[in-house]
């Protein structure tokens, strides 16, 4: 490298342009770059989680119950909203731009001429930094797929697997059977694996069972049950009775927070959660940019879904709210996600339609939306533009106290106007 990026900015504009794609699954050259950096794993637990959707919801639920036991948690998450450092936590402590600069250096002076994708970069700046941290357990959400993620370099001591759903389909298959060999690659022999799918598909049972040294699966080794103002959850060794209904909203939710408890129940022996803590932090437990409703007139709803099974969620919980004005959606996608049945998942829950564009390689034209939307019925009509800051502005100012604004369709989407209202309370 002939000049050293000054800061975190700079830093983040060179591991951009390291690779000639986006995205490149494989490990052959991390391998090669590890070796290098003389990172030979962790001497803590290490969980890593696979899925379609619910990853995210998984990881910070372990993270604050972990935490909350006075534990020091390593934490790497994909994507991040509005801000790189929050990708990597220590004791739930967003890194420094010191430390993540510090690591980035490192990774460059080691790599020679070998190269890595911006993930490959953040993966790598994540293990130095919690190498470097005195930590109680490590969790990894993974990127994309699994077997060839470049979180799944150091083996995971639990492997937990989300729901399987039809996603990212150019890279991990066209069906949930292909997609779940693919998850199914964070599965290593003589580990243990926890799965939270309720209908797993078969490739993912057999893997699990063929390599896993205990498989515990939902509905079969552990379930839960659903009361008006309660849940319970329970295995063939314990029962949790009167849990507080979660933070996090809808069903799917509770599929995610079963695997959870699962998996410290899996883990007791080494990091211990007292019961107390479990029924304490449960309401408490919310992620940004998930069904985040945000306090005032008219209601907005912030919501990162962005494949079918995450908008059917989004609608499920929009049924759930009280509404006596007009729905309004703001949406911008990538190009990648299968945007018809994506939308035709909350259709019926909107009654005004903002289409935007992203300023990002992969971002979908507005016109497209478009397209999707008027396939899914011929008379529906919308409103395009170039941003999302640019559909706010129009939304905000048109809408009435009584409606609502939902903004949905990717992390770029939500973190976009996450930044715009954080730099209008500033």
């Amino acid at each position: 490298m002939s000049e050293t990026p000054g800061d975190l900015a700079g830093w983040l504009a060179f591991i951009s342009s390291q690779h000639t794609s986006e995205i490149e699954l494989g490990l052959d050259r991390l391998r090669q770059v590890t070796k290098r950096l003389e990172l030979e794993g962790f001497s803590c637990p290490v969980i890593t989680v696979a899925g379609t959707n619910g990853k995210g919801s998984s990881i910070t639920a372990l993270e604050k119950f972990y935490t909350s036991s006075g534990y020091r948690t390593g934490c790497y998450t994909s994507p991040h909203l509005t801000v790189f450092n929050e990708r990597i936590r220590v004791a739930e402590a967003y890194a420094t731009d010191d430390e993540i600069c510090a690591a980035f250096s490192r990774i460059d002076a080691s790599r020679g001429d070998i190269p890595l994708t911006y993930f490959e970069f953040a993966t790598l700046a994540a293990f130095i930094i919690f190498t470097e941290s005195e930590l109680d357990v490590v969790l990894l959400e993974v990127g994309l797929g699994g077997r060839l993620d470049a979180t799944n370099l150091i083996p995971a001591d639990l492997a937990l697997i989300t729901s399987i759903g039809i996603d990212h389909t150019d890279w991990l298959g066209k069906d949930r059977e292909s997609i779940a060999v693919e998850k199914a690659g964070i599965i290593h022999s003589g580990k243990i694996t926890v799965i939270a799918d309720p209908d797993p598909p078969k490739n993912l049972l057999d893997i699990a069972n063929q390599k896993a040294k205990k498989v515990y699966v939902l509905n079969h080794n552990y379930s839960y049950d659903i009361q008006p103002s309660d849940w319970c959850w329970k295995s063939t060794k314990k029962t949790l009775p009167g849990l507080p209904l979660p933070g996090l909203k809808g069903v799917p939710q509770f599929n995610n927070l079963a695997g959870v408890l699962m998996c410290l129940s899996v883990l007791k022996g080494r990091l211990p959660v007292a019961d107390e803590i479990i029924y304490r932090i449960l309401p408490d437990i919310h992620l940004m940019g998930r069904f985040q409703v945000l306090k005032g007139k008219p209601v907005i709803i912030l919501d990162v879904s962005h494949n079918p099974d995450s908008t059917a969620l989004l609608a499920e919980n929009l049924r759930q709210q009280t509404v006596t004005g007009k729905t309004h959606a703001i949406v911008a996608m990538l190009k990648d996600k299968d945007v018809i049945e994506s939308l035709a998942n909350v259709f019926s829950c909107i009654d005004s339609w903002y289409f935007a564009g992203l300023a990002v390689n992969r971002g979908e034209k507005p016109e497209a939306l478009k397209a999707a939307l008027q396939e899914i019925n011929p008379s529906s009509s919308c409103q395009l533009f170039t941003d999302v800051n640019d559909a706010w502005e129009h939304v905000h100012n048109t809408a009435r106290e009584n409606d609502r604004i939902v903004v949905f369709g990717s992390f770029h989407t939500v973190g976009a106007i996450i930044e715009r209202l954080l730099s209008e309370l500033a």
